[in-house]
């Protein structure tokens, strides 16, 4: 599986962007997807994660209510919605791929990953 993140942008806080993650592979139905963030001297932390089948997702407690993880199998590709964006949401956002199916927060449990797309929340 070859992960391909985009969407990511300068945007004031209090406002919105989505970003996309476009999987290469046959699995792609059968595997979870996760969202991971690294910000600049922080180390990488989960975001939100979804279950092979979308029918579960999980996330960190920091983005709760603001970020929505959704995605489409039959373009191979997870989405992540977010909303009310504040500073501390700027990162380096990075989409990964788990064999596992579910939809968990321990980056270890994931298998491919791709290259980062970066966020900047100004305030």
């Amino acid at each position: 599986v070859q992960l391909q993140a985009s969407g990511g942008g300068l945007v004031q806080a209090g406002g919105s962007l989505k970003l996309s993650c476009a999987a290469s592979g046959r699995r792609f139905s059968t595997v979870a997807m996760g969202w991971f963030r690294q910000a600049p001297g922080k180390e990488r932390e989960f975001v939100a994660a979804i279950s092979w089948s979308g029918g579960r997702a999980n996330y960190a407690d920091s983005v709760k209510g603001r970020f929505t993880m959704s995605r489409d199998n039959a373009k191979n590709t997870v989405y992540l919605q977010m909303n009310s964006l504040k500073p501390e949401d700027t990162a380096v956002y990075y989409c990964a791929a788990s064999r596992s199916g579910g939809a968990y927060a321990a980056a270890v449990t994931y298998d491919y990953w791709g290259q980062g797309t970066e966020v900047t929340v100004s305030s």
